[in-house]
């Protein structure tokens, strides 16, 4: 598949049909280590304050982060008959990108997070017991703009109650908030993503990793399902026994992905109930295309209504409810902290 790449004000790369991609990796590849290392030491810098912090909290990575967002993988933009792309860098290691394909017809926004960057995590944002919409929901963008400096881009997260309750376990900075037995997303810095079952053991949750009650950390945990990869084997059809009006029909969705070779996480939102812009997946659609990334493990979060990721403070999805982003439980966030990189193994 050829593209033609253009550069843009805003730093964004937009792509169509055309020609080979030549040119951007060019710029990329030509660009100065030194004006790369003059731009890491000064971003590391005025993140930490001093340079002893520096050394001790924000090593660089292994090689110089890009200036402009990597290419998304070959198997990806064909399964999805790409017909146009935007993308832009919203941190170090953290691209957004935009595809649109008439084949859905689709419109997929899609988080590529870098974990080898030690100052790149996730967290769980959870509504507070009213809320901003009572019943312990509140809007993805309230609760990115209550959770302070640091968070890049966030999406929906867990199903709920009508109540406010989540219906998996959920894990905020180490506070065990549900100890439901369901398929979940755990993190913890220095460690890698682990997607499973949670299973409840005494006072914690066992979950890849062991959470105490109340304890100290900054482990986070977030419930979805079902699970749609397991060592990147597919775990869902739309053969016959699934699910007719929830796995095989087509609904706006939001999944996470883990690709544990590249250490990467990939987060994904697919709009839909829009007509001739996009009519959504099903639950084996959205598996494809996130086998098509490379990852090996993946888990479903919450659609329909709730589908939306806002990057930046804005929402980039385009909600399917006619009053636009609907109140949840809670949210995933991508976020920088250089104190995570003090976790680092």
């Amino acid at each position: 598949m050829d593209f033609v790449v253009g550069r843009f004000e805003d730093g964004s790369v937009r792509t169509t049909r055309g020609e080979r991609m030549g040119s951007f990796e060019n710029q990329v590849r030509h660009t100065g280590k030194r004006d790369l290392a003059r731009w890491w030491r000064a971003g590391c810098a005025s993140a930490v304050g001093t340079w002893m912090t520096l050394l001790l909290a924000c090593t660089p990575p292994d090689r110089p982060a890009r200036l402009f967002p990597e290419p998304l993988p070959e198997d990806l933009l064909a399964y999805l008959e790409t017909d146009s792309i935007s993308a832009r860098v919203l941190h170090p290691g953290v691209s957004y990108h935009f595809v649109w394909s008439e084949k859905g017809p689709w419109a997929v926004h899609v988080l590529r997070l870098e974990l080898e960057r030690c100052d790149l995590g996730l967290r769980v944002l959870p509504a507070g017991e009213a809320g901003q919409h009572g019943a312990g929901l509140s809007t993805v963008t309230e609760l990115v703009g209550e959770a302070g400096s640091g968070v890049l881009a966030a999406v929906n997260g867990d199903f709920f109650t009508p109540e406010g309750h989540p219906l998996g376990p959920e894990v905020a900075e180490g506070k065990i908030l549900s100890s439901r037995e369901r398929p979940a997303l755990g993190w913890t810095p220095g460690r890698a993503p682990w997607i499973g079952t949670v299973v409840r053991e005494g006072t914690g949750l066992s979950a890849g990793i062991w959470v105490s009650q109340n304890g100290p950390g900054r482990t986070q945990v977030i419930g979805g399902f079902p699970e749609l990869l397991d060592s990147g084997d597919p775990l869902v059809t739309d053969g016959p026994g699934a699910d007719q009006s929830f796995a095989s029909l087509r609904h706006p969705r939001t999944a996470v992905a883990y690709d544990p070779e590249a250490r990467r996480l990939w987060v994904v939102v697919v709009d839909g109930r829009q007509g001739s812009y996009s009519s959504g997946m099903t639950l084996a659609e959205i598996t494809s295309v996130l086998s098509a990334t490379g990852a090996a493990e993946a888990l479903n979060l919450d659609g329909g209504g709730s589908s939306v990721m806002v990057v930046r403070g804005r929402t980039m999805s385009r909600p399917s409810d006619d009053d636009g982003e609907r109140a949840v439980r809670n949210a995933l966030a991508v976020v920088s902290d250089p104190a995570f990189c003090r976790a680092a193994p």
